[in-house]
């Protein structure tokens, strides 16, 4: 048994989890929060055999693609003073990072 942890943006969560659960794959959805622009995250929690891992992190990659998106700066967090003033930058958003753990050896009773 695998547990696959994928960690998506909030975007890209209803379209990935509906096609998880029409595929049957059991899925558990937390909301999260973090990175470089603090936007919010998706963490999905997955339980599959082994032998379904690659087919997971298939349909992962096929429904949460990355993209770019023009976002302002973040403002400085240490001691500025003066005038901040932000400007339009373009980020890669989207995409997911998966974690694949092996459960078997924590299944103790």
């Amino acid at each position: 048994m695998k547990l696959v942890i994928a960690i998506i943006q909030d975007e890209d969560a209803n379209i990935l989890t509906d096609r998880l659960t029409e595929e049957k794959y059991g899925v558990t959805k937390l909301a999260t929060t973090g990175g470089f622009l603090k936007s919010g995250n998706t963490t999905l929690i997955i339980g599959v055999a082994k032998e379904k891992v690659n087919e997971v992190i298939d349909i992962i990659k096929d429904e949460c693609s990355t993209r770019k998106q023009i976002v302002t700066s973040p403002t400085p967090t240490v001691g500025t003073t003066g005038i901040f003033v932000p400007y339009p930058i373009e980020v890669t958003v989207g995409g997911a990072t998966i974690f694949v753990v092996d459960v078997d050896q924590f299944l103790k009773y």
